[in-house]
């Protein structure tokens, strides 16, 4: 069961260089430890060594292979309007229009092979319509390489987009025209084409459903059954977030388990009342069988992203234990889960669904393996109304585990707790569970015989009690309680300490409390910086020593940068107080202590920042010697360096820089590469 903990370690160990290490670097290793294993084979605890040293060795080779074999083109810097021609691969439904995602792009006047694999773009208004999965398209765009992080040690969007094979990212400018198709080979235009219907009955269902039921239910319908959750409301997503209860628009293992489980149920239900089959056939592995089918068709109606694969591998190996008369849930089967989803996606580790996912399932299957013998006793000795609260008992200790189990992760990635998320669960997973998935798998069923109304009114009617549960909860005093980022190292001691507390068995697993008492006092040690600045000299923030944040941007306040900077900070809103910060066309000036900063947009502020500041930020190059600052951070500097984290320490400023964090790495280097043959 600690199999896929090591590969882990192995993985998250690639992930921490700084430098890209030699492509012989894993395979070398995994090889010299197999003859270590050899030689040690008859020696107990130094062969288990060499076996666990093995399997990090294993994961830092997935990793390291993952890299080299998702490697691509990435445009090295802003480029465009250019002429471009691309595939669609993938329609995404968003409030002010579309995004898209281009295959096989070309860029005019460049060579094929500087040409990303993958562009992702936006298009706005009335360029948007008749455009279906697999058009060949022609249209004029900006083109930038993917954002790195916004803060040092925030979310690197440019790593994820390298392992989505992303190189270009950016906007229309001129309304996308469908041209005729480029030719492939047979087998790659077959799967393509396969691929490209799956998501076209994904596109025109969202579209069916949000037609069907007009308004904020349609479009959290279209979330549950399509995946599509673009046309959400924003208002509608934060309210779902603040009452603890956005894990319901994200397709998890808890849709995939509810879907399965119903048809699982139902159809052994009807093939018990026939009784020539109930008493003769396998009628539960025929049902188990039915399930997993339900499930795969689902996952695939639903994107197929790496949690859903993530849920339905899970669920897949609970289905064939059914049918092979094994256990249907443990430890064991939930490991191999988690070996095969680090062999076949190692970046996976990094994300917030792989962590919270598995956190929530690790936690659940220890206390229900604790409690089985007990709940099965309760079930079987009561009466209905025992076994209805004994139903809803099992709801509130399972929202209460997942909860706690899911926490470290949700402050990590969010920055922010629901305080009153049990009660908002409490009410909605039963409706869920019982009224909205049920519906949903009944509407799929109905869908061809156009009697999905059947099906989809009760739905909405669900949906609309879910959200305003939602509403009700987020609306109550203090229902969010906001913390600063805290390093990673918190994290992943937190991490162990809830494994070694859930996968041993005897008193020294309660070992692992001190591990998670240990997490939560050195996430208590995080030191949030003073001043960040962008990495294009657009933006500036200042956090004073009473929590309040100061902004000088040339962003809108929904700008990516600004929340993250916001969130990361642990604050709402940004506040204004004329008397610290000042700001004119040309730059502000700060007052941050007995320290004064000058953040200088136009080169004219550098006069005044140079003879007065202690600090001088410039978004523009700095070409001379500035007499009263300590330290000067121009545009070369943040070109060269990212975004910027300022910490003042007893008069003595320290910076840090974006990059510097990232290394050099594949995805932290945008440069253009001749695709691998």
């Amino acid at each position: 069961m600690w199999l896929p903990v090591l590969l882990a370690v192995g993985v998250g160990f690639y992930f921490s260089l700084s430098v890209e290490p030699p492509r012989y670097a894993g395979p070398g290793a995994a090889g010299l430890l197999i003859c270590a294993a050899w030689v040690l084979r008859r020696h107990g605890y130094a062969l288990l060594v060499a076996l666990a040293l093995l399997a990090m060795a294993v994961g830092f080779w997935a990793a390291q292979d993952r890299s080299a074999r998702v490697a691509g083109p990435v445009v090295a810097a802003k480029m465009g309007p250019v002429s471009l021609t691309g595939t669609i691969a993938e329609i995404e439904t968003r409030s002010h229009g579309l995004r898209l995602s281009l295959r096989h792009g070309k860029i005019a006047r460049r060579p094929d092979w500087r040409a990303p694999r993958v562009i992702r773009l936006t298009l706005r208004g009335n360029s948007t319509s008749a455009l279906a999965v697999g058009d060949r398209i022609r249209l004029r765009a900006v083109l930038m390489p993917p954002a790195g992080p916004a803060a040092p040690g925030a979310y690197d969007f440019a790593r994820a987009a390298w392992f989505k094979k992303i190189g270009a990212v950016g906007y229309a400018v001129s309304r996308a025209t469908v041209i005729a198709g480029a030719k492939q080979s047979s087998l790659s235009a077959m799967l393509e084409t396969m691929e490209h219907a799956i998501v076209g009955w994904r596109q025109s269902l969202s579209a069916h459903l949000r037609g069907q039921m007009p308004g904020r239910a349609g479009a959290v319908a279209a979330a549950l059954m399509t995946g599509d959750r673009g046309a959400i409301p924003e208002a509608t997503l934060s309210a779902m977030r603040d009452a603890g209860l956005a894990h319901l628009l994200a397709i998890s293992g808890l849709h995939v388990g509810l879907i399965a489980g119903w048809l699982f149920f139902s159809v052994r239900f009807l093939l018990s009342l026939i009784p020539f089959l109930a008493l003769r056939a396998p009628i539960k592995k025929w049902a188990a069988g039915a399930a997993l089918l339900g499930a795969f068709a689902y996952m695939l109606l639903t994107g197929a992203t790496v949690p859903t694969q993530r849920a339905f591998l899970m669920l897949a190996l609970v289905m064939v234990a059914v049918m092979l008369d094994r256990v249907a849930i443990s430890f064991r089967l939930l490991a191999w889960a988690a070996v095969a989803v680090l062999l076949w996606a190692p970046e996976s580790l990094l994300s917030v669904s792989f962590q919270m996912s598995f956190a929530a399932v690790v936690g659940l299957t220890a206390i229900y393996e604790a409690l089985a013998p007990t709940m099965t006793r309760w079930r079987a000795d009561g009466g209905p109304a025992k076994r209805a609260g004994l139903y809803l008992g099992a709801v509130l200790l399972t929202t209460l585990v997942a909860s706690l189990a899911t926490a470290p992760f949700a402050l990590f990635h969010f920055n922010r707790v629901a305080m009153y998320g049990l009660a908002a669960n409490l009410l909605a997973v039963p409706l869920t569970a019982l009224f909205v998935m049920p519906c949903a798998l009944v509407a799929y069923i109905l869908l061809p015989f156009g009697l999905e109304q059947l099906a989809l009114v009760p739905m909405g009617l669900a949906i609309e009690v879910i959200l305003s549960v939602a509403d009700a909860v987020a609306a109550w005093p203090g229902a969010v309680t906001l913390v600063p980022a805290f390093p990673m190292a918190a994290l992943v001691v937190m991490s162990l300490g809830g494994l070694w507390l859930c996968l041993w068995r005897g008193r020294w697993r309660y070992c692992g409390l001190l591990a998670l008492g240990l997490g939560a006092a050195l996430a208590g040690l995080g030191d949030p910086p003073d001043i960040l600045i962008d990495g294009r000299g657009r933006a500036m923030a200042a956090r004073l020593p009473n929590g309040n944040v100061l902004l000088a941007a040339a962003y809108r306040r929904d700008n990516i940068t600004l929340s993250t900077w916001l969130r990361r900070w642990g604050a709402e809103e940004p506040v204004v107080d004329e008397r610290i910060m000042r700001c004119d066309r040309l730059g502000c000036s700060l007052v941050h202590g007995t320290t004064s900063v000058g953040f200088a947009r136009d080169p004219r502020a550098l006069e005044d920042d140079c003879r007065i500041a202690d600090l001088v930020l410039a978004a523009v190059p700095v070409r001379f010697n500035c007499p009263s600052a300590q330290m000067v951070i121009d545009r070369f500097d943040l070109w060269r360096r990212g975004a910027i984290a300022v910490r003042w320490r007893d008069g003595v400023i320290n910076v840090e820089g974006g990059n510097n964090r990232r290394g050099d790495r594949p995805w932290s280097r945008p440069r253009e590469r001749r695709r691998r043959q």
